[in-house]
């Protein structure tokens, strides 16, 4: 990311700050929240609150393969998705890729390369992209090159998932169904079912196999946890072992077993948007009003986290400083981000501005730098003239 950091003062906002929203500038400078007088944008009209923190999202999948048969450029679908996330107020994103038996664009060989594309892209983005891989739990024979490829990249959240069953299932009800699983994933049908016979003779060795990834989790401190558990036992299994994080659980029972333990439970923002229901039978309004969800993200929409803080404001299930926190003070908190979720003095300037009236996000400043602005917000800002030393693009 460039270092280029304007010093300036944002005045007449409505800040969220110290969890309450209140009429204050914001100073910035050198990256980070501070004070003094600076050169002034007058944002009068507009929220200003804490950039946005996306624990996982698919936003790099869609531009990379936004159909089956079509491959795009990892560097050009990086820049696409890291755009995306920096006009929609994201200012840290983890982006999701998939490490699994079933080869293709899950399999490790893809992984890989999707992780070498980010370090070299890493320098020239506008938002902070980290990576969050998706584990299927039966690779007991990819472990070892698995962890060198996490310490090598310096991943830092992983989740585990199972699609194993699934996959058996249709391929003994629907071969045709398989096949275009086997597609979606760019790899050949029959190859597809190798893998997965490959993967079902393995399950004996998956137990201890997830106990020495978590060992080695541990050590590196990953964050780790899982994804879509069916049902309360297979979160406690997946909580005993040190993967905390219950992300999108099928079943209630799962949640409240998270929550019975003290576990961070994770759904989906476009879920809550789009008729309210996650995979299985949970609405995540229900969830909500249960206390059985920490943290809101991206999913496959990256413009339904700021939607989803204020649809829960404007229907007063929360009030706006605790809709907006599960999108930025508590994703950062589990993922042990002391420096940001919130705007204080001394943390990143990590700052997100919506215009008040039509809840648009006009701009995104990321550690002090302008990573988006468009709209009136764009007009305020150039008014500030030379004293600023832009750097949107």
């Amino acid at each position: 990311m460039s270092t280029v950091s304007p010093s300036l003062r944002l005045t007449g906002a409505t800040v969220l700050r110290d969890r309450a929203l209140q009429r204050r500038s914001v100073a910035i400078a050198g990256g980070r929240i501070t004070k003094g007088p600076l050169p002034a944008v007058d944002l009068e009209g507009y929220f200003l609150l804490p950039g946005i923190v996306d624990m996982q999202g698919d936003a790099l999948t869609r531009h990379a393969a936004p159909r089956a048969t079509a491959d795009i450029e990892l560097e050009t679908a990086l820049r696409a998705a890291d755009r995306e996330a920096a006009a929609n107020g994201v200012t840290t994103a983890w982006l999701t890729q998939t490490w699994s038996w079933e080869g293709g664009r899950h399999g490790p060989d893809h992984a890989e390369a999707v992780l070498e594309a980010l370090d070299r892209y890493r320098p020239q983005a506008l938002t902070e992209l980290r990576v969050q891989l998706r584990c299927e739990t039966h690779t007991p024979d990819s472990a070892d090159r698995l962890l060198a490829t996490l310490r090598r990249h310096r991943v830092d959240h992983v989740v585990f998932c199972n699609e194993l069953q699934d996959a058996a299932a249709l391929a003994d009800s629907d071969p045709s169904a398989l096949a275009e699983r086997a597609r979606r994933v760019g790899q050949a049908p029959q190859a597809y079912r190798q893998a997965l016979g490959a993967a079902r003779a393995q399950a004996r060795a998956v137990p201890r196999h997830l106990c020495r990834l978590a060992e080695a989790f541990d050590r590196s401190g990953i964050r780790y946890g899982s994804l879509a558990d069916p049902d309360g036992e297979t979160r406690e299994t997946f909580s005993m072992i040190g993967a905390k994080i219950c992300v999108s659980p099928m079943r209630r029972a799962a949640a409240a077993l998270a929550r019975a333990v003290g576990d961070p439970v994770v759904l989906s923002a476009p879920a809550l948007l789009s008729g309210g229901r996650e995979a299985g039978d949970l609405a995540v309004r229900d969830m909500l009003r249960a206390g059985l969800c920490d943290a809101l993200v991206s999913d496959f929409h990256y413009p339904s986290l700021a939607a989803a803080a204020f649809r829960l404001a404007d229907e007063g299930l929360l009030d706006l400083p605790s809709a907006w926190a599960l999108i930025s003070e508590r994703p950062a908190g589990i993922m042990r981000l002391a420096d940001r979720g919130q705007i204080g003095y001394g943390r990143r300037a990590d700052l997100t501005v919506v215009h008040a009236e039509t809840r648009a996000v006009e701009a995104t400043i990321t550690r002090g730098r302008l990573s988006y602005l468009a709209g009136e917000a764009a007009t305020r800002f150039m008014a500030v003239g030379g004293a600023v030393a832009l750097a949107a693009e």
